[in-house]
């Protein structure tokens, strides 16, 4: 995966600098990088054939889907890693370069929220353990489960504030309560709504999207009842965020699943400084699609199949 990352930052750079016509310093300042390391990796690429008349990388058509896609979607920066001949590792190579980009983003004094999902599990591999840094905050920003499992919001914010060394907060509540009241209730107490607080002051927040087919989360964990599923594509549902189960527009879809969910609201999710989306797999691009609109995230991490779903609209 170290490898991969490398020689994709290395096609981005000479991308960047061949292409796009960005200086060295401009580079730099983009990709979070310093000088030095972009001139080496303009020099390596001379030199093992990355760079000729043109780009010659079997990556160059995920840097010309991230410029394309940052253009549509207004995004600050977009990252496409190629898709995996097994469609059932998507998350895992869209984890892994989304591990990488925090490794290399992430600053010391900072509150990170956290969403749920494989491919967010997939990133603590490829996350770097902070060294000298200022001590950072994990928040979840959604209830869990009733039962351990490796895609839990729980596990997810613990694990990652172990990588990083950080204090760990929780939402002590399931994902989805009974009722509508019940939620309303939990809310209201003061531990979890000082928890949201906090969650709503985030610097920065890790997010995916789950699709409405079968085997997506949330119904292979078991969280809906039967015909739920149904109700809400008939409702207008592509997919979910958070949680709350979103339309083709970014809206919150009229169903009362959507009313019991302990999660920051999307409205809020997109207040926050930096929202970043990490979603592969052309059966999420309408979902990812969807989630890019409410969210007005910053940063998008996908993969190949998906970016051009997304660009065909």
């Amino acid at each position: 995966m170290g490898d991969a990352n490398e020689e994709q930052m290395r096609a981005r750079v000479a991308w960047l600098y061949h292409v796009e016509g960005l200086t060295q310093a401009q580079i730099a300042r983009r990709l979070g990088q310093n000088r030095v390391r972009v001139l080496r990796m303009l020099a390596a690429s001379r030199e093992d054939g990355t760079v000729q008349v043109r780009i010659n990388s079997r990556l160059a058509d995920c840097v010309a889907a991230e410029r394309r896609l940052e253009k549509e979607f207004g995004l600050e920066e977009a990252i496409v890693v190629p898709g995996p001949a097994n469609p059932a590792l998507v998350a895992d190579s869209v984890g892994g370069a989304l591990g990488a980009w925090l490794g290399d983003r992430l600053r010391g004094g900072q509150t990170i929220g956290t969403g749920w999902g494989r491919t967010l599990l997939a990133s603590l591999r490829a996350i770097a353990a902070p060294r000298g840094r200022r001590r950072n905050t994990v928040v979840s920003l959604l209830g869990s489960l009733t039962r351990a499992h490796p895609a839990s919001p729980f596990e997810f914010a613990w694990r990652l504030s172990s990588v990083l060394a950080a204090d760990c907060y929780y939402v002590a509540a399931p994902v989805y309560t009974s009722d509508a009241a019940t939620r309303d209730s939990l809310m209201a107490q003061r531990g979890i709504r000082e928890l949201f607080e906090r969650a709503a002051r985030a610097d920065l927040a890790l997010v995916s999207v789950g699709a409405t087919t079968p085997g997506s989360t949330i119904p292979d964990l078991g969280l809906l009842e039967p015909g739920e599923l149904a109700a809400l594509r008939r409702a207008g549902a592509v997919g979910d965020l958070l949680g709350h189960y979103l339309d083709a527009d970014g809206r919150v879809v009229d169903h009362p699943l959507n009313q019991r969910v302990m999660a920051l609201a999307p409205a809020k999710l997109a207040r926050l400084p930096h929202v970043v989306l990490a979603s592969g797999g052309v059966e999420k691009a309408a979902a990812i699609r969807a989630a890019l609109k409410v969210t007005r995230a910053r940063t998008l991490v996908t993969d190949l199949r998906a970016a051009r779903r997304l660009l065909e609209g």
